[in-house]
Formats: structure tokens, C-alpha cells, sequence
């Protein structure tokens, strides 16, 4: 006779084994006496004897113990992932140097092949890229308040300062001394121009074009690219460089590839994230979910879509075409109305 636990989507998901539904509610099973979260790899219970809690408190108190295999009066497995991951990231931050993988893995008290899966399922990145990116932060702080570079190096847990100035380029986009002086002798040019979509600035050092921003006031738009470079030589006068707001408005108005030269600078993650952007074909879209699938990290749909958020060259990197997985636009650091209007003029 079929029960009515069989049309309950608790049921199905008892019988899925969904890791998802875990500490969502509890089942107890009244021949054994126990209760068990959804995923419990113990054998299926008849639905007749089962009965379904909201709470473990809850299962305790009807007269059920918890399963001593699956362990539901602990936290669930994915909270105890992330609380030790988190144990980790406070361990690197705290550390005056890089740790090794074998101290992070004693830490954890797991292989240093499990502590590196672990890590990576969490945040998306190594442990190894995240201390990077750590001291790349911690350099560009202690450089922006005008520190000595040395100190700056030292303080920020580069293990000398050959090792740094290996990096610098790729960190800070500039020399460090530039960089603390905030682009100090370094030449931004920049020109205001007007699209459909309203005003759009366009930057670039001698490496290629470093910012494409949209707005609605022109004024704003200089005023942010003054304050991102507040020591170096801005260039609005470049007549040479009108073609280049040409090309980039053209972009806008008429969507295709384009062969601008960029400079862009950022972590190892956001320039992973970057380059799939860039492999979207015009017309097309991706989810979070699946560009983070496309670089090979598919838990890290948050940190895509932080790194969409950071892209500084709106339309060249075309972070437009990264939508929910409803479809629905979300959100646009230029304005959710011209994400909407990019894509369907693409489309």
C-alpha cells in the first residue's frame, strides 16, 4: 500500500540522499529509534516507521537518539568544511610568511592532498593563490599609505625582496615606487565620450587601454580616474587618443570581437574568470555557475561573480553576458538597465 511519505518531497530527498536538504529537517525511523539527516548512507527505512522533524532538538526530544554514522546532533559536513577552512584562511593571515601546505594540512589534521581539495572546494582557490593574493593586499596597502618599500615588502610576508620584484608588475601594474606614490611618473591617457548609453571614460597607461567606465555623469566618471591615480600624470588632451574612444564606442553601438590592447591587472582568480568572459561569443550568455564550471572551479560561483564585479574595462571584458540562472540580468557595476540593454541589442 503506498504511504504518504511517498508523494513528500522530504521523502524523495531521504531517498535522493540530498546533501542539500541536510540540517533543513531530520528523519527518525520508529523501529530502530534513531534520526539521521537526508544524506545518511544508512539503509533505506520503510516509510511507514518514518516520521520527519524540523529540528534535532525536536527528533531528541520525540524519543529518538542520533545516528552514529551520519551524526546529526554535529554540525552538518559542509559547515564543518567551512568552519576549518576558515581556521585555515585566519592561520594564513596570522602567519608573518607563506605557509607550507604540510603545516596547513598538520593544522587541519588532514593529508595535505585532502587539506588542498578542501581548501579549494570552499574559497575557490588554492591555499597558495590566497596567501598571494593576501600579500599582494598587504603590499598595496602599506605602499598606499606612503610606507617604504622595503618595509612594505617585508611586512606583507614576501620571503625577500627578489621574489617580490619578480611579481611587482603582475601585483601592483606599475613599479612600486609608482604605486605608493599613487602612479607617481606614470602616464594615464583618458578622453570622456558619449554613447548611447550615456557618458563612457576610457584610460590607458602604455601597456594598453586599463578602464572603460559607463555613467551618466561625465565629470564623475574624470573624478574617480583622478582619484584611482591621484599622483600620476593624467592625459585628456590626446587627440591621437579619440580613435581609441572610437573603437570602444563603436563596441557599444555595433557589439563584435575587437583587438583592443588591454592592461588589466588583478589577482590570478579574477584573470582566470577574465578570460572566459572573453571566450562568451556576442549574442550568448553564461551563468555564474557556469563560467565557474568553465575555469574548472564549480563551488566557486560567488567568487565569479565578485570577479565580474571588479572587471575595470566594461564591455572589452563582456561580464554583460553573465546572467542568473533564472536568467534574470542581476547585477552590473554600470547599471543593471544597460546590462539589460547590451543583451538585447546583442541578442
Amino acid at each position: 500500500m503506498e504511504h504518504e511519505w511517498t508523494h513528500d518531497p522530504r521523502w524523495h530527498a531521504v531517498l535522493a540522499r540530498d546533501s542539500s536538504a541536510d540540517d533543513v529537517f531530520f528523519y527518525a525511523v520508529e523501529t530502530t529509534g534513531v534520526f539521521c539527516r537526508p544524506s545518511c548512507a544508512s539503509r533505506r527505512a520503510n516509510p511507514a516507521n518514518v516520521s520527519f522533524h524540523r529540528t534535532r532538538e525536536g527528533a531528541q526530544a520525540a524519543g529518538f537518539r542520533p545516528c552514529k554514522r551520519c551524526r546529526p546532533d554535529l554540525a552538518a559536513p559542509a559547515d564543518r568544511a567551512r568552519t576549518k577552512v576558515a581556521a585555515l584562511c585566519h592561520f594564513i593571515e596570522a602567519h608573518p610568511s607563506e605557509p607550507s601546505l604540510d603545516e596547513l594540512a598538520a593544522r587541519a589534521e588532514l593529508s595535505p592532498s585532502r587539506a588542498q581539495r578542501l581548501f579549494k572546494s570552499v574559497m575557490g582557490v588554492s591555499p597558495k593563490v590566497y596567501a598571494a593574493a593576501l600579500r599582494g593586499r598587504r603590499v598595496r596597502s602599506a605602499l598606499g599609505q606612503g610606507r617604504p618599500v622595503a618595509e612594505a615588502i617585508y611586512e606583507a610576508g614576501y620571503s625577500s625582496s627578489g621574489r617580490f620584484y619578480e611579481q611587482a608588475d603582475a601585483v601592483l601594474g606599475m613599479t612600486p615606487s609608482q604605486f605608493r606614490d599613487h602612479g607617481a611618473g606614470t602616464v594615464v591617457r583618458f578622453a570622456v565620450g558619449q554613447c548611447t548609453l550615456g557618458a563612457v571614460l576610457v584610460a590607458a597607461t602604455e601597456r594598453g587601454v586599463c578602464a572603460i567606465e559607463l555613467g551618466d555623469d561625465p565629470d564623475a566618471l574624470v573624478h574617480a580616474l583622478e582619484r584611482r591615480f591621484t599622483k600620476a600624470e593624467l592625459d585628456g588632451g590626446d587627440a591621437s587618443f579619440e580613435s581609441i574612444v572610437a573603437r570602444v564606442v563603436g563596441l557599444i553601438e555595433r557589439p563584435g570581437p575587437h583587438a583592443l590592447p588591454l592592461d588589466l591587472r588583478g589577482t590570478s582568480f579574477q584573470l582566470e574568470v577574465w578570460t572566459a568572459l572573453s571566450r562568451i561569443p556576442v549574442g550568448a550568455t553564461m551563468t555564474y555557475a557556469e563560467v565557474a564550471e568553465a575555469i574548472g572551479r564549480p563551488t566557486a560561483t560567488r567568487a565569479v561573480a565578485q570577479a565580474c564585479g571588479a572587471n575595470p574595462v566594461a564591455i572589452a571584458i563582456p561580464c554583460h553576458r553573465v546572467v542568473r540562472t533564472d536568467g534574470g540580468t542581476s547585477g552590473y557595476r554600470w547599471g543593471v538597465e544597460r546590462k539589460r540593454v547590451l543583451l538585447e541589442r546583442e541578442a
